[in-house]
């Protein structure tokens, strides 16, 4: 463990249990939160009784919406907000770093998604908007609702520099949170982005309660598609095998924690995509993802037959058995193309 001063810009359930955590660990850490309204309900109650109900944060941590404030004396910035608020907020700290004297100073993405209209991961559209500056990613398998209670979760951090990841790592490792070290900052980024749109196809099928078999072969034919993506953009292969990839894939599309299986199955009982979205209550960041993955596959020319099925469910109305029905009569093919006879 390495004892920072840190900022953890956002307060929903993710930047909650990393404020918690990281305090736990030793480090000096400010929470920003987007209005005073919040600001004081979390001072007030030391707990999001909604978000991430039981997860205590120490009288140690600072808590304010003054983004000036939040960034001052900061070795690290984690940023938790959904990714469709990642652009703003940065935009929002701007003012407040130095390129002088602040370039040294760690940013962790911890958002999940592309950006839509440019098709930016999210540490291309920190560094569009905060050129230079030293971007790091953690993601894996790990609920708020578990790290918040101090269960055993494993993550990977990716970065430009070794160095880099090490202090990441350093500042978040602990008895029951480990984290790995990766160079693969893109195909870390892209599992992270992919995955929860297989999540929102997996909820479709137990909404439609198809079963294990089903659902064992949708979480498997969703690697193969989030692989091949991402190994056509440049990632690694082997990172897809790893924790950001299959592990990452496996947490999101089993378990009722995650938003995106719960919107899935809303869908799969005949709902809406408004209405699931209205039900969860929380941003989905599959439906977010959803468009703009399928534009990277056309780009890249890259063949993603559940991506695509998912957005004439969310996007053209189309009936969720037919798009089943779709996929399962597709022509025969073979499992891997990398194998030969």
């Amino acid at each position: 463990m390495e004892n920072l001063n840190v900022a953890v810009i956002g307060s929903g359930s993710w930047g909650i249990a990393l404020a918690w955590r990281l305090n736990k660990n030793g480090s000096k850490v400010t929470l920003w939160a987007r209005n005073a309204k919040s600001v004081e309900r979390l001072k007030l109650e030391r707990e999001d009784k909604d978000k991430l109900p039981g997860v205590i944060l120490d009288k140690n941590i600072e808590i304010t919406s003054d983004m000036e404030k939040a960034l001052r004396d900061k070795d690290m910035i984690v940023i938790t907000v959904p990714s469709v608020a990642v652009r703003e907020v940065c935009e929002k700290m701007k003012p407040y770093l130095s390129e002088e004297t602040e370039d040294n100073r760690i940013i962790v993405n911890c958002a999940k998604g592309i950006e839509a209209d440019s098709l930016m991961l999210m540490s291309d559209v920190i560094l569009d908007v905060l050129p230079g500056r030293d971007v790091t990613v953690l993601s894996g398998p790990s609920h708020a609702e578990e790290v918040g209670k101090g269960l055993p979760t494993t993550i990977v951090v990716g970065a430009f520099s070794k160095e880099s990841a090490v202090k990441v790592q350093n500042a978040f490792m602990a008895d029951e949170f480990r984290v790995y070290t990766s160079p693969d900052m893109l195909g870390i980024e892209i599992g992270a982005s992919l995955k929860n749109v297989i999540a929102l196809a997996a909820g479709i099928v137990d909404g439609l309660g198809y079963g294990d078999n089903a659902k064992a072969a949708l979480i498997t034919r969703g690697i193969a598609e989030m692989s091949r993506l991402g190994v056509a953009m440049g990632g690694s292969f082997e990172t897809f095998s790893g924790l950001s990839g299959l592990g990452d894939l496996v947490v999101t599309c089993a378990s009722m924690h995650s938003r995106n299986r719960r919107a899935g199955i809303l869908l799969g009982q005949g709902k809406t995509m408004d209405e699931a979205i209205e039900e969860v209550k929380m941003v989905v960041e599959g439906i977010n993802s959803a468009a703009a993955a399928l534009k990277l596959a056309e780009k890249y020319e890259t063949e993603m037959p559940i991506v695509e099925k998912v957005n004439e469910v969310l996007f053209e109305g189309k009936d969720v058995r037919e798009a089943v029905f779709d996929l399962m009569t597709r022509e025969g093919k073979t499992e891997n193309e990398l194998l030969v006879w």
